[in-house]
């Protein structure tokens, strides 16, 4: 074990191994594993987060025919009155989010369905969060204008050619153009949400450095059983307002790493949410994958220093699970995260 000026560098296995192995092929494997509500770094105030009051969480689904038609839905709402788009829509308390996707794709288009995968997740900090479906329809009859309501006016297959549909708005054509290349070549394992309780909108981080030669580090928290960092987002508005993959950098940056560093935020490996208690488990826990350098371009061997001694970098041996996250790295095989 080698000492840096402000951590520590873990060369052998660390107490408490085990049970960081387990958590690290849960968190791989789109599993999830509990948040304890113990956060590595909790901004002030700590508030749980309220759904459609300090939140707001979107759901929206891609359904393709086998035509590779893919399920548009015509909008009733005032404001975008006659125009397309691809069912989405807030989710409701007491909600989980496959539930929350299946309600509105039912609602706006009269066909149930069942999820893939997440694709993306797309957010403007911790205020706004979409969660991005593929999912395969299952039953039901696609909506008519005799059964246009409030949630739509009509739903049909759409080649993206012919008819051109005036769109509600453009931000659903990456969309599209991810899911082609998905059900092409599919970037990432099938991920859906894992159905877990969480007070407040966090971030558990899988911070990982390799050198030249494919040495692995992850960085672990020392604070009670050795664990992955679990980092909670604030819910002042200024807070509220930051994007997910800059706070984390920005933390690591100012709080934990010391000198000239990089932190890329590769995307997210999945995330947990249950809903079921509204008010008191809104929140979501992100389990993202980063990336750290050193951000003077520098080739060196080992990880950066550290300056809290709360934290530690543990170097991975073991063969399957260092081969499991290399590959991920290797491949950037994540549901990508959109800020």
């Amino acid at each position: 074990m080698g000492a840096g000026r402000g951590g520590l560098f873990r060369e052998s296995a660390p107490a408490g191994t085990e049970a960081v192995m387990e958590e690290l092929d849960a968190v791989l494997a789109g599993r999830g594993w509990a948040v304890q509500e113990r956060y590595d770094s909790a901004p002030e105030p700590a508030q749980p987060v309220r759904l459609r009051r300090n939140a707001c969480y979107v759901v929206l689904a891609l359904l393709f025919n086998d035509q590779n038609e893919v399920l548009m839905m015509q909008e009733a709402k005032a404001e975008c009155h006659g125009m397309w788009y691809l069912p989405a829509g807030r989710m409701e308390p007491n909600e989980t989010i496959v539930e929350a996707m299946r309600r509105e794709v039912k609602e706006e288009t009269g066909l149930e369905c069942d999820p893939l995968t997440l694709l993306a997740v797309e957010e403007r900090g911790p205020a706004w969060i979409r969660f991005v479906f593929l999912a395969e329809p299952t039953g039901g009859s696609l909506k008519t204008l005799q059964e246009a309501d409030a949630e739509s006016l009509q739903a049909r297959w759409w080649d993206r050619e012919s008819p051109t549909l005036p769109l509600r708005a453009p931000d659903i054509l990456p969309l599209l153009d991810l899911a082609a290349r998905y059900r092409t070549r599919p970037s990432h394992p099938p991920t859906l949400p894992a159905e877990m309780p969480c007070t407040r909108i966090c971030q558990r981080l899988l911070a990982a450095f390799t050198n030249s030669t494919g040495d692995l580090w992850v960085l672990m928290s020392t604070a009670g059983a050795l664990h992955l960092p679990v980092m909670a987002c604030g819910t002042t508005p200024t807070e509220m307002r930051r994007g997910l993959q800059a706070s984390a950098a920005r933390l690591l940056c100012e709080c934990i790493l010391l000198g000239p560093v990089t932190v890329t935020a590769q995307g997210v490996l999945g995330l947990q949410h249950l809903g079921k208690e509204a008010g008191k488990a809104d929140g979501v826990c992100f389990n993202v994958l980063l990336t750290v350098g050193h951000g003077d371009q520098s080739t060196q061997d080992t990880p950066p220093e550290l300056r809290d001694q709360n934290f530690q970098w543990w170097r991975v041996k073991e063969g399957p699970l260092r081969s499991k996250i290399l590959q991920r790295l290797s491949s950037v095989a994540v549901v990508a995260l959109c800020s």
